[in-house]
């Protein structure tokens, strides 16, 4: 992106020089390839123009407020603006369930991108992407559009396996697994396994005996295996 990089800067100093319309327009023909990258990243490759929209739109708010004297260059700062659009867009049209360690993925990656723009002024790769988060090349693209389309067992898998620590695979099954329960059975698991109260402490607080604590975290794992199972 290093050519185009420069062509925007220059491009922004001739619009700025000359306050022209013209010298908008081609602003934006600059920066058009900074755009697609992040549309690509966060719409798994493809060029949603919704989403192309949102970036433009990032862009123009970028040459409006940008600021020379702040630090940073504008490549940097019009990459901010633009990825803060189409979050917003993304976080708008989000109509499906994303486990919460995939929602925390998806955080990862922006500040990512974020640390390589601060650093050398150059968004990150998709192959250092999926070794800063552990998942293989093919699984990036899946981590970004989750949210956005039905997220499929076994589409975001683990690249390298620690110890002591669930694959990724795995920590999406088990949380889409609770989601599949009722409230009731959600709540004593995650009193019982997250929180480490035990049945007689879950029942004070829910207001029910510890005989149907018991009931509840019974169905809850059959309810949770049976799910496992299937997947």
């Amino acid at each position: 992106m290093g050519g185009g990089r420069n062509g925007l800067e220059e491009a922004l100093a001739a619009y700025r020089e000359s306050g022209k319309e013209e010298e908008l327009r081609e602003v934006m023909r600059a920066g058009k390839r900074l755009v697609c990258y992040y549309v690509r990243l966060f719409s798994a490759g493809s060029l949603d123009e919704d989403m192309v929209q949102a970036g433009f739109e990032g862009l123009l708010k970028a040459v409006k407020k940008f600021d020379e004297g702040a630090g940073a260059g504008f490549v940097t700062y019009a990459s901010h603006c633009i990825m803060g659009e189409i979050r917003h867009y993304i976080r708008k049209e989000n109509r499906y369930y994303r486990p919460g360690c995939v929602a925390e993925l998806q955080s990862r990656v922006e500040r990512l991108v974020e640390e390589r723009l601060k650093e050398c002024g150059e968004p990150p790769g998709i192959a250092e992407i999926a070794r800063v988060l552990n998942v293989k090349e093919e699984s990036v693209r899946a981590v970004m559009r989750a949210g956005l389309v039905p997220l499929e067992k076994g589409e975001i898998r683990t690249l390298k396996y620690e110890s002591f620590r669930l694959p990724i695979e795995d920590r999406i099954l088990l949380e889409q697994a609770m989601n599949k329960l009722g409230a009731m059975q959600k709540k004593v698991i995650n009193m019982l396994f997250f929180r480490g109260m035990t049945q007689v402490e879950a029942a004070q607080e829910l207001g029910v005996n510890q005989r149907k604590v018991s009931r509840e975290l019974h169905k809850g794992l059959q309810n949770m295996a049976r799910y496992m199972e299937e997947g």
